[in-house]
């Protein structure tokens, strides 16, 4: 299994991501096609760059032949225009702050009213932004997902609806280049599983519109939610809410690195360069040491004021939806109401339909998603013949030793029925004619 391990020892942002995905083989020009695409006269810029003695690539986002973040600080798509002097760790520090009816005015701001009046992107326009480019319909939804998180941290910390958030930084050329080709990067490299170790976040203060935050800042303080985190080493801000953004899109497992052949370790440099502090994010690849295990989303709720035919559709559509499994188990809640927690097993891919499923079609005000290592046989089919027809086993192994044989019901099901005899017979004819080939 090809797996992918990031350490965020410096935290994480867009441009060091991007940086470590070339750095570890991802060819740059997937980056470049994904960003000409989005028709934002936009361009990529790759340079080897030396931090605290350790080689990386360094990513820079052009708009129109110049540095993006230039072009975001001279109109900044604020309702006034700002200089924003950036004292922290990132690079471009692509923040999400966002316009909600009143002004932000994140970091130290140098106030030069000139009432412009131009608003940032709003998340409708930016979704129909990349839904329009030419790019695979998986980087699109990577894409989308990320905007989409953001989006959601910045209403929850305004009060207001999502698409009533006009994005600044984040919905400028920079930010979107940042988190588009990072989606287009992701999926060239076509790892079967994410691990990350817990984010740097730095420390210090932040400077925001409404008074001094200490660091993470309140929209990326939200997206580091039930993230493994911890703060060392430097008083500036290490992760970015594009960084963490994209770190919870990808929805790694957190923790040490696990066992792994690795391949190809790539490092994506920050701008700055601190003194004995490499500012650098690393990317490792390489194959799992155990192909039978891997990472599995875990999506669950409880409800106790819902019909038995809604859990029934529910459960139907959420297979129909690529769920891995279903489960539902009678619980007991609080003031002693009866009720159920339903469960699904997913693959990362397949998380946000399935969220939203459960939160549209269920009475339920929220869902719990979290990671499980899960261990797997290998499977496959042999079919066997009976006195009442053909009928495939399926047969679960590892290593050619086979822990399981097991008759598929539905054609013993469907065989008892022509025959007129009981399903417990056919699938006993089954497993007896399985035993006989293997002995034979």
């Amino acid at each position: 299994m090809r797996i992918a391990y990031l350490d965020c020892f410096a935290g994480i942002s867009g441009d060091m991501f991007l940086g470590a995905l070339v750095d570890s083989g991802v060819p740059v020009e997937v980056l470049q096609d994904a960003v000409k695409a989005l028709s934002l006269d936009a361009s990529l810029t790759l340079d080897k760059v030396d931090r605290s003695g350790i080689s990386a690539t360094q990513i820079k986002v052009l708009e129109g032949g110049e540095p993006a973040e230039g072009a975001a600080k001279a109109g900044h798509a604020h309702s006034h225009s700002h200089e924003h002097p950036h004292h922290h760790h990132e690079e471009k520090q692509s923040h999400s702050h966002a316009h909600a009816s009143e002004e932000r005015h994140d970091h130290e701001h140098q106030h030069d009213h000139s009432h412009s009046h131009t608003h940032g992107r709003s998340l409708s326009v930016i979704r129909k932004l990349i839904e329009s480019a030419k790019l695979a319909d998986a980087v699109k939804r990577t894409a989308i997902h990320t905007f989409e998180l953001l989006g959601a941290s910045e209403a929850k910390i305004h009060n207001v609806d999502i698409e009533k958030i006009h994005f600044h930084e984040v919905g400028a050329v920079d930010a979107i280049v940042d988190i588009v080709a990072a989606s287009a990067g992701i999926h060239a490299l076509a790892v079967d599983a994410w691990y990350a170790s817990p984010l740097n976040v730095g420390g210090g203060m932040v400077d925001c519109a409404h008074g001094r935050f200490p660091v993470p800042a309140p929209a990326t303080a939200d997206l580091l939610r039930e993230i493994p985190t911890y703060s060392a080493h430097v008083q500036q801000e290490l992760v970015t809410p594009t960084g963490a953004a994209l770190i919870r899109a990808l929805a790694p497992t957190f923790g040490p690195q696990p066992a792994m052949r690795v391949q190809r370790i790539g490092y994506g440099a920050g701008t700055r360069n601190p003194k004995n502090f490499p500012n650098v994010l690393r990317l490792s690849i390489g194959e799992g040491g155990d192909s039978s295990q891997s990472s599995v989303a875990v999506l669950e709720t409880a409800v106790d004021d819902i019909s038995p035919q809604i859990l029934a559709h529910v459960t139907e559509r959420a297979l129909a939806l690529g769920a891995l499994d279903v489960m539902s188990t009678a619980v007991q809640m609080k003031k002693g109401r009866l009720g159920t927690l339903l469960t699904l097993l997913a693959e990362d891919a397949k998380v946000k339909a399935l969220e939203d499923l459960l939160l549209r079609e269920t009475s339920t005000l929220g869902v719990r998603i979290h990671h499980e290592r899960r261990s797997c046989l290998d499977r496959s089919h042999v079919t066997v013949k009976t006195a009442y027809g053909e009928v495939r086993i399926k047969v679960g192994s590892r290593s050619g030793e086979i822990f399981n044989a097991a008759p598929e019901f539905e054609d013993c099901r469907s065989a008892a029925a022509t025959h007129g005899v009981a399903i417990k017979e056919v699938q006993q004819a089954a497993i007896a004619a399985y035993r006989a080939s293997r002995e034979g």
